[in-house]
């Protein structure tokens, strides 16, 4: 079984910064692109950057020059960075990842959800 894990959300004020981490562990073969996407109150999931596994990265345009989005693969896990967060930053943030798992056939998997709320 593979899970992933996300931490590092909470409460920021306007104009400051948060780094989300999220490990994968289980029984892993490979991983393959890695993502973060967030949802807020009322609006669909959107993807706000990607990192493929040879580093390359996108980022969603709200979000371009402030956030970066890095990867540790030696330890399965991808990074967010997040400065100059604003107000709309606010969301539940997910991390995604396409995963070989042993015995498996490769497939997406989500973490549970970090709360991210900007406010003054």
């Amino acid at each position: 079984q593979v899970q992933l894990v996300e931490s590092g959300g909470g409460l920021v004020q306007p104009g400051g910064s948060l780094r989300l981490s999220c490990a994968a562990s289980g029984r892993i073969f490979s991983i393959h692109a890695m993502g973060w996407y967030r949802q807020a109150p009322g609006k669909q999931r959107e993807l706000v950057a990607g990192v493929t596994s040879g580093g390359s990265t996108n980022y969603a345009d709200s979000v371009k020059g402030r956030f970066t989005i890095s990867r540790d693969n030696a330890k399965n896990t991808v990074y967010l960075q997040m400065n100059s967060l604003k107000p709309e930053d606010t969301a539940v943030y997910y991390c995604n990842a396409n995963i070989a798992a042993i015995g498996t056939v490769t497939r997406g998997y989500w973490g549970q959800g970090t709360q991210v709320t900007v406010s003054s």
